[in-house]
């Protein structure tokens, strides 16, 4: 402090006011630090209980298509929905008529109804094909009851049904280009019933996406700092309840701030995701390595067979008679013995387990055996 005070004499300024100035200037610096700590908002990590979408399915038609539809030999449900259907609309057909409709398709349409959703709000639907049908481009989806899992119409769709495709076919050959069975109708679901829903209850319940008692206490002390104690109330691992204010208008405040609020992350577990069916390894931010060597080789067995042919000595009335010749080839490769340093970050991890040149189907192996002999410090999860 007295060589920053010479400082200070010698460029003619305020020492006090500079001293005021530092102060200000660690607190911002603090403050910058602590702003750089991972941190989300309280509702991207969690949702409010009782409020959620829900998912409709419905039965349908799509019409209008160019020679594409179902084989009505072979998908007999459609031509049932379609007597049907013209039996609703006034259209009497003579006993035991036999129909071909190549313009016709069964189609199965699914659409999730938002939460809060109004009647007449529109929504996107989703139209998949149930038969045999080639191609839903260019059709036209007639009046379809979406339902809920109560078996409640929550919603009628139709509209034309834009399919994200191409397809070309002649002289015996095709090209298809993205899949043509499934399309979408923008806007073409309307509601027609509302979810019961509301927040007309003292207490709100909010459900953290993952189950973590730390990061529970770190959302009730958020709550606590912005609204007070005494207003979180934790169940567990995953749900809190919060009192709401007695006025609808600041319980529609609350809400919005809370989940505005800026909640402290808590570290993800060490966590490494295994498909063993690709091979594929996925790590997160936390694996850590200890000091640990690994032995890789690989082995590989090649199978074949040639063709060999018998024939007979001529004038000895045989037969030809072809035969094939099994190989087996069997190859170790040569192993190596590596030591692997201790890895403290998800790089040093990553180049560590590089310096073994192994694939990635060598990988899970090594992983699974570096799991056992403790040297992997995270959590093997395989799907």
């Amino acid at each position: 402090m007295a060589l920053l005070s010479k400082i200070f004499r010698r460029l003619e300024v305020d020492y006090s006011f500079c001293r005021f100035s530092l102060t200000t200037v660690l607190v911002i610096f603090i403050a910058v630090a602590n702003l750089n700590a991972e941190a989300a908002k309280l509702r991207e990590i969690s949702s409010f209980a009782g409020i959620r979408s829900n998912q409709l399915i419905g039965y349908g038609l799509v019409v209008g298509l160019d020679g594409s539809g179902d084989q009505t030999t072979q998908t007999p449900f459609t031509i049932q929905t379609t007597l049907s259907l013209m039996q609703a609309l006034g259209v009497t057909l003579p006993a035991n008529t036999r129909m071909q409709l190549r313009n016709t398709a069964a189609v199965m349409v699914t659409a999730t109804l938002p939460s809060f959703a109004k009647p007449g709000q529109p929504i996107d639907v989703t139209v998949s094909s149930v038969g045999n049908a080639k191609s839903l481009k260019g059709g036209m989806l007639l009046m379809t009851p979406l339902r809920g899992a109560d078996g409640q119409v929550y919603a009628m769709a139709q509209g034309s049904v834009v399919v994200p495709g191409a397809g070309a076919s002649g002289g015996g050959g095709s090209v298809t280009v993205n899949h043509q069975s499934v399309g979408r109708v923008p806007a073409g679901g309307l509601v027609e019933r509302q979810v019961p829903q509301s927040i007309d209850d003292e207490l709100v319940q909010v459900d953290l996406h993952r189950s973590d008692f730390m990061q529970m206490q770190r959302v009730v002390e958020a709550v606590a700092r912005r609204f007070g104690p005494n207003v979180a109330m934790p169940m567990d691992a995953r749900a809190v309840q919060l009192r709401l204010p007695l006025s609808q208008a600041d319980r529609v405040r609350f809400l919005a701030e809370l989940e505005g609020l800026d909640i402290d992350l808590v570290e993800e577990i060490p966590r490494v995701i295994i498909n063993a069916r690709t091979g594929s390894v996925v790590m997160n931010q936390g694996v850590r390595l200890d000091p640990v060597a690994v032995a890789h080789g690989s082995l590989t067995v090649k199978i074949s067979r040639d063709p060999v042919v018998s024939q007979p000595s001529p004038l000895s009335q045989g037969q030809t008679v072809s035969t094939s010749r099994t190989n087996v080839d069997v190859n170790i490769g040569s192993g190596s013995l590596g030591a692997l340093p201790k890895g403290a970050s998800l790089d040093e991890v990553v180049r560590a387990l590089n310096l073994l040149g192994a694939n990635a189907q060598d990988l899970v192996a090594i992983l699974q055996a570096m799991k056992a002999a403790g040297a992997l410090k995270a959590e093997l999860e395989l799907i």
